[in-house]
C-alpha cells in the first residue's frame, strides 16, 4: 500500500496515532518502517486490535470504536499514553477531530508540552495534519513526531525517541525559509536536532526529561 493510500484509510477511520503516526511500536519500542501493515513487523502488535474475543474458528480480535463508529483504541493509557491493561483507569486522551485555528493548535500544544504532556500534544497536532491543506500537512505531521519523540525519551525509549525528534525536523525543515503562523521552525528543528544528538551520545537508559522548545519565534502570532 502506497504512503497516500494508508494515509487516507487512516484519515477515513480514526486510526490509532501512538503506532502509524509516529512509526514507534508501544510494545516493543522499536520503530517501524512498513506502512502496509497494521501490525508491527519486530513484535507482531496490532494497535488497532481490542480485546481478545473467542468465535467458533477460535480467538479472534475485535476493533474498539469510538461512538461515532469511527476505529479507535479504547484501551486505557497513563500520562504518557503508554496503554494499560483493559479495565484499568488511565489519563483521559485529547478529544479527537476538534476543529481549531493554526494559533489554537499551537497554543494548546505548547501548553500541553509545557505541562509534561507530550503525547497529548501529538494528538492536538494530529488533528491540525489531518484538517490542514495539502501544503501545510508536512509541518504538522512533522511537530507531531517531535512530541511523540518527547514522548518517547519520557517513556525511556531513547533510540527511538531520538529518531523520531530527527525525522520530524527534517519534516519541517522545508518550511524554515518562509514560517507560517510565527512557528520558529529553524530553532525548533535545531532543538531537535542537538536534543536527539546529545541523547545518542549519552546513550541513557531510561526515561529521559527534555525542556520543550517554544513552538513560535519571539512576539510570534
Amino acid at each position: 500500500m502506497r504512503e497516500s493510500d494508508d494515509q487516507e484509510r487512516h484519515g477515513q477511520e480514526g486510526g490509532e496515532p501512538a503506532c502509524w503516526l509516529n512509526q514507534v511500536c508501544e510494545e516493543c519500542g522499536r520503530v517501524r518502517e512498513d506502512p502496509s501493515r497494521a501490525d508491527c513487523e519486530h513484535c507482531g502488535h496490532d494497535p488497532g486490535a481490542g480485546p481478545r474475543t473467542e468465535t467458533r474458528a477460535g480467538a479472534s480480535w475485535r476493533r474498539d470504536r469510538d461512538p461515532e463508529g469511527k476505529a479507535r483504541n479504547a484501551r486505557p493509557r497513563d500520562g504518557l499514553g503508554r496503554p494499560l491493561p483493559y479495565g484499568q483507569v488511565g489519563v483521559a486522551r485529547q478529544p479527537e477531530g476538534v476543529p481549531r485555528t493554526p494559533a489554537q493548535t499551537l497554543d494548546e500544544a505548547q501548553q500541553l508540552l509545557d505541562q509534561g504532556m507530550p503525547f497529548h500534544a501529538h494528538e492536538v497536532f494530529e488533528d491540525a495534519w489531518k484538517a490542514s491543506p495539502a501544503q501545510e500537512q508536512a509541518l504538522w505531521k512533522g511537530l507531531a513526531q517531535l512530541a511523540v519523540g518527547i514522548t518517547h525519551l519520557a517513556r525511556g525509549n531513547s533510540g527511538g525517541g531520538a529518531r523520531l525528534l530527527l525525522r520530524g525536523a527534517d519534516g519541517i525543515t522545508s518550511y524554515q525559509s518562509d514560517p507560517p503562523y510565527g512557528i520558529d521552525v529553524a530553532g525548533v528543528a535545531a532543538w531537535a536536532r542537538e536534543t536527539a544528538g546529545d541523547v545518542e551520545e549519552r546513550a541513557t537508559s531510561g526515561p529521559v526529561t527534555v525542556h520543550p522548545p517554544s513552538l513560535r519565534r519571539h512576539g510570534g502570532t
